[in-house]
């Protein structure tokens, strides 16, 4: 978990970098409630509650997969920002360790 933690981090820096985009705290927060709703858009597009803008079922199938990635990403990231040890809370509200 960690490892994918430091990985998503070098990404993001990098990207900040290439884009001047300034990652303070309240940005890790924005940016995961930003991915949210960009997930909700395309599951309400895939579910008929949203236009599909011309989208196939291929297309949507890939964005749900995409804004899932991102969402995952910015979960990793904001722990890794708040210094969560993310290995233990799982163990404690999932019942497992991740990686045994």
């Amino acid at each position: 978990m960690r490892e994918l933690m430091a990985q998503f981090e070098a990404a993001s820096q990098n990207y900040a970098q290439v884009h001047g985009v300034s990652r303070d705290s309240d940005w890790f927060l924005l940016k995961l409630l930003e991915e949210v709703g960009e997930l909700a858009q395309v599951s309400n597009r895939i579910s008929g509650r949203s236009r599909r803008k011309g989208l196939s079922d291929a297309d949507l199938r890939q964005a749900m997969e995409d804004e899932t990635a991102d969402l995952l990403g910015h979960v990793l990231l904001f722990a890794h920002h708040h210094g969560l040890n993310i290995e233990d809370a799982i163990e404690r509200k999932w019942r497992f360790r991740p990686g045994r």
